[in-house]
């Protein structure tokens, strides 16, 4: 039986405690993507079919200010889900389901080998992906690992040791 979607923060967790990591302390980005390639491939319940786009990822870079402009490297799994006082409205066109992410950020200090972080060609993230869970999944990841190696302000940060972290469940926006 699969775990209901509002727990994917404690699904996350475990995968990292896994990986001998503190959630609110990752000082690894390899084992912390670990965690996050098992956490994706974790089947929840509650959400969208995967025809709606029910369960994603995304992996994204940059500065931000919700996270006071500090570097950051951001895993998100996104689940797209209906409100318990949506069903009212189901035979609306226009209806959408709502957008739930589970989120671990990893905060940087500056350097000058990710100054221009924000500049860069690819907007700040690898893109969405929905590919369902399994063997499809496992290929679009390490599609994104092979990306990131591409880009030389991401794979630096990729290599270096965060100085903070945070894990959380937030409506995405």
């Amino acid at each position: 039986m699969a775990a209901h979607w509002k727990n994917g923060p404690e699904l996350f967790v475990l995968a990292l405690r896994r990986q001998g990591l503190d959630p609110d302390a990752v000082d690894d980005v390899a084992r912390a993507w670990s965690a996050f390639q098992e956490f994706v491939q974790v089947p929840v319940d509650g959400i969208e079919p995967a025809e709606d786009d029910g369960d994603g990822f995304i992996v994204q870079w940059g500065r931000w200010s919700w996270h006071e402009d500090r570097p950051a490297l951001v895993f998100t799994r996104q689940f797209a889900v209906r409100n318990d006082g949506d069903q009212e409205g189901e035979d609306d066109e226009f209806w959408q389901p709502q957008r739930w992410n589970v989120e671990l950020a990893l905060f940087f200090a500056g350097s000058p080998a990710w100054a221009d972080l924000g500049h860069m060609t690819w907007a700040n993230s690898m893109g969405f992906d929905f590919d369902p869970i399994g063997h499809e999944r496992a290929a679009a990841l390490a599609r994104i690992a092979t990306f990131i190696e591409t880009l030389p302000q991401v794979s630096a940060m990729w290599r270096a040791i965060p100085v903070g972290s945070a894990l959380g469940l937030e409506p995405a926006d």
